[in-house]
């Protein structure tokens, strides 16, 4: 006897066909520990689902118009029963969405995830990251205080340095020539209608996609059969368990944010009175700094679409070696990779120092500081790095794949440096400064 009534057993297998729509039956035992993927991917689907929630209820007292937009906010905030609550959820949900969006596109970068039959899945996933930045952008302005009105103000004011196609692009997403009532209302639309249902359709594709190319590259374990299958497991509960502690765990993270650090408001947006420093959101903070060092063409326009351009490229770019699906690949490509992100951040804060340095000391037009920043500092850049992979395959004699790992780990550490720089250290007039000074 088992002591399962019929109802019971009827219950459990009506749950486990559910569950199998979306899973395959089995999975690679070699997928399950933790470090293969970090959940990652489901952790972002989550925080999707939750932004969509949380954004719904707001969306039953947020006013997008301009005299209404910011007032809204108080009512949400003073007079609904756990509005503040939702609005911080909203808040953290989406920076946090933004982090491990791109710890997730990290790990598909530095485990070569995104080789063919999964070259499909990669581009998804960078149409997906982009959806993350559109949303997170277009719900920025929602408050309409002075932080969202200037920082939409400074990112939108990017757009001029694009190239015939930049005045034209700036109009359309401003919905005329500066921000007031028809900015609102589009940014409003956008972030409520037509980024959700972008994200429902990509997201669904993208998870069908994943299962179509036989779920995550994994190396071939020593437990394998000897036919060289993967050995696979149940997925349920071996899957499922796992996938839903790591749902805990990021809801977890979500609510202590929420519940012991408010959503960010400043005062009414006041379209007369800048603040010092204006600033663009965090995650456009690493073009923002570019823009110090160099020609606003070379940072807004050239160095974003050469970087687009590689991501794109990525899939056809190179070749996977004997270690792929392993992070970081061989021992020789984790040395490299990690001498490269060390040599990056050194790099990169030395140079922006010295940029500083010049700067300040009114050296701007001299020569030297033309070496640090304009069109010769872009041209040694691009040098550099061609020498920096030259020096990998034949000096080091690393494989393609790990040469151009290196590579891609230096040009991250290089942007992330520069975004925190660019968000955490710079005070008034755009001068470096210790944050909160």
């Amino acid at each position: 006897m088992t002591g399962r009534t019929p109802q019971r057993t009827s219950r459990r297998r009506f749950l486990n066909n559910l569950i199998l729509h979306f899973r395959p039956t089995t999975v690679p035992a070699a997928t399950l520990p933790l470090t293969v993927s970090w959940g990652l991917g489901g952790m972002a689907a989550i925080l999707v689902l939750t932004q969509m929630v949380t954004g719904s209820l707001l969306n039953f007292i947020y006013e997008p118009v301009p005299s209404l937009a910011y007032p809204s906010i108080l009512i949400i905030h003073d007079d609904i029963v756990f509005g503040k609550l939702v609005r911080n959820l909203h808040h953290w949900g989406a920076n946090l969405l933004v982090i491990v969006a791109g710890l997730h596109m990290l790990r598909v970068i530095f485990t070569a995830a995104f080789y063919a039959p999964r070259h499909v899945t990669w581009y998804l996933g960078l149409g997906l990251m982009a959806l993350v930045l559109g949303a997170n952008f277009s719900g920025y302005l929602l408050p309409y205080d002075q932080l969202a009105y200037w920082a939409v103000t400074i990112c939108t004011g990017m757009l001029d340095y694009i190239p015939w196609l930049g005045p034209y692009l700036k109009a359309l997403i401003m919905a005329g020539e500066e921000i007031g009532p028809a900015a609102l209302k589009l940014f409003h639309t956008v972030h409520t209608t037509v980024v959700p249902a972008l994200f429902l359709f990509l997201m669904t594709y993208h998870f069908w996609r994943i299962r179509k190319a036989g779920g995550l590259v994994v190396p071939k374990q020593p437990e394998d059969p000897p036919t060289g299958t993967p050995l696979r497991v149940p997925t349920v509960p071996n899957l499922i368990v796992r996938e839903m502690a790591m749902t805990a765990v990021i809801l977890a993270v979500l609510l202590v944010l929420a519940v012991f650090f408010d959503a960010p408001l400043g005062e009414p947006a006041n379209p007369g009175l800048s603040p010092n420093p204006t600033k663009a959101p965090w995650y456009f903070a690493g073009l923002q700094e570019l823009l110090l060092h160099f020609p606003p063409v070379l940072a807004v326009t050239v160095i974003p679409f050469l970087a687009g351009l590689l991501l794109l490229a990525l899939p056809f770019a190179s070749q996977p070696n004997e270690a792929a699906s392993i992070w970081f690949g061989t021992r020789p490509d984790r040395i490299a990779a990690g001498a490269a992100a060390i040599g990056g951040v050194i790099v990169t804060l030395l140079w922006v120092f010295l940029n500083e340095y010049f700067r300040t000391e009114g050296w701007h037009a001299s020569g030297i500081h033309r070496v640090f920043s304009g069109e010769i500092a872009f041209g040694l850049g691009l040098a550099g790095l061609a020498g920096f992979f030259f020096i990998l395959r034949r000096r080091v004699d690393l494989s393609r794949h790990g040469a151009f790992q290196a590579v891609l780990m230096l040009l991250t550490s290089v942007f992330l440096t520069l975004t925190i720089i660019g968000a955490g250290f710079r005070g008034a007039g755009m001068r470096l400064t210790w944050p909160g000074g």
